[in-house]
């Protein structure tokens, strides 16, 4: 079995696309919702709340004829890895295309924008608009596929699609292919872009936040006055490479990770499979979408776990939910948080709602926690649910 840790960390996000520019957002306090105003011609639909990614530009390389196969998630994930591979130093590297480096990554779907041009040909009988590349937009394993195909990755392809644990399971996923042997090194991760479509799905189970009109207040995991999810987007990527390799080569080593998967079981066995107690975990990065049903479930898994002891908090209080992209960019967060001693308090949480107690919240203001393992989770339609543990590396 071959050890596994995480050279390179990067991500495009609400909160920014580098660790400094993230930090410092949590730190004023606010979040990154904002009115959909151009929602309003859709009719039915309750929320016009949502968490874009910041702006990002993109280098001379990423032109017509290497894009063209690209819709935004896929720019955004292939953007995010080649950060990520800078920051391992592998970029360019000959590991990268020599097959021993695969990618491992997720999305709940791919571009609306392309679904849509299909959907236009049922409805009108003509291909119109659809061109050779629409599908490629389209299917479900567009970032991985985008990602191998622009950086020359010839390893192990692997996508996950399972809603909000998308991106966890891509990392896991890549934690197996190097641990078992079969990869020296993989780009992980998840990314989703934003859609009225996404929050449409959210909207018709009555549980996406109507704060219209104050933005700022929502969403408010945990919270009393809790009143449903706001959507965001972006692409967070990992770059999980086996130690010994990492180490030959003098490569910074951010984390280390074991991991495991089913709420309170997942949690159970992410523990087992590390060789931890609940003890041991200094810190837990909860799912935390502010649903009403949702926030009592996890509270009730992750007090039965860890009882009182261990400070959690949701980093969705101020990106909102991004979907198959959360497990990834929280991922890296924690990370950071984690080998700052800085912990990040669950934004807009002033009176604790029934259901959620049990659990020590992370309220107010940040905490200082020197811990040497801290978990990430995240919890999908269906039951698939992800805890992901990471080790700092002193």
């Amino acid at each position: 079995m071959k050890r596994v840790v995480v050279t390179g960390m990067a991500g495009i996000s609400p909160l920014g696309n580098d660790w400094a520019s993230v930090r410092a957002h949590i730190e004023s306090g606010r979040n990154c919702v904002v009115r959909m105003n151009e929602w309003d011609k859709i009719e039915g639909m309750h929320t016009r709340l949502a968490a874009p990614a910041k702006p990002f530009e993109l280098p001379a390389h990423y032109n017509r004829k290497t894009t063209r196969s690209m819709g935004r998630l896929s720019i955004m994930a292939t953007l995010s890895s080649e950060w990520a591979l800078a920051q391992a130093g592998l970029l360019g590297d000959p590991l990268v295309k020599s097959g021993q480096m695969g990618v491992s990554y997720g999305s709940s779907s791919g571009t609306h924008d392309s679904v849509a041009d299909f959907a236009r040909m049922v409805f009108n009988n003509s291909t119109e608009g659809i061109t050779a590349n629409t599908y490629i937009k389209m299917m479900g394993h567009t970032a991985p596929v985008n990602i191998g195909v622009f950086h020359g990755l010839r390893g192990r392809v692997i996508t996950t699609s399972s809603a909000c644990t998308s991106g966890s399971q891509g990392i896991g996923y890549a934690y197996e292919a190097i641990h078992y042997g079969q990869q020296l090194a993989m780009v992980a991760g998840g990314g989703e872009e934003l859609h009225p479509t996404n929050s449409a799905v959210f909207d018709t189970l009555f549980a996406t936040s109507t704060r219209n009109d104050e933005p700022e207040a929502t969403p408010r995991p945990y919270d009393a006055a809790r009143d449903g999810l706001v959507l965001g987007e972006g692409a967070g990527t990992l770059i999980l490479e086996e130690y010994e390799h990492a180490k030959a080569r003098g490569a910074h080593i951010y984390a280390t990770h074991p991991n495991s998967e089913t709420m309170a079981i997942a949690m159970q066995l992410a523990l087992a499979d590390a060789g931890l107690s609940p003890q041991d975990i200094g810190y837990v990065n909860a799912h935390g979408t502010a649903t009403d049903r949702g926030d009592v479930a996890e509270s009730q898994a992750t007090a039965s776990v860890f009882g009182d002891k261990t400070p959690i908090s949701t980093l969705k209080s101020y990106m909102g939910h991004t979907l198959g992209a959360c497990g990834a960019l929280e991922a890296w967060m924690a990370i950071e948080m984690m080998n700052s001693n800085w912990f990040a308090p669950t934004l807009n949480l002033t009176q604790i709602g029934e259901g959620c107690e049990g659990v020590d919240h992370i309220m107010g203001e940040a905490r200082s926690i020197d811990c040497e393992f801290i978990m990430s989770n995240n919890f999908a339609f269906g039951g698939i649910n992800t805890s992901l543990i990471f080790k700092r590396v002193s």
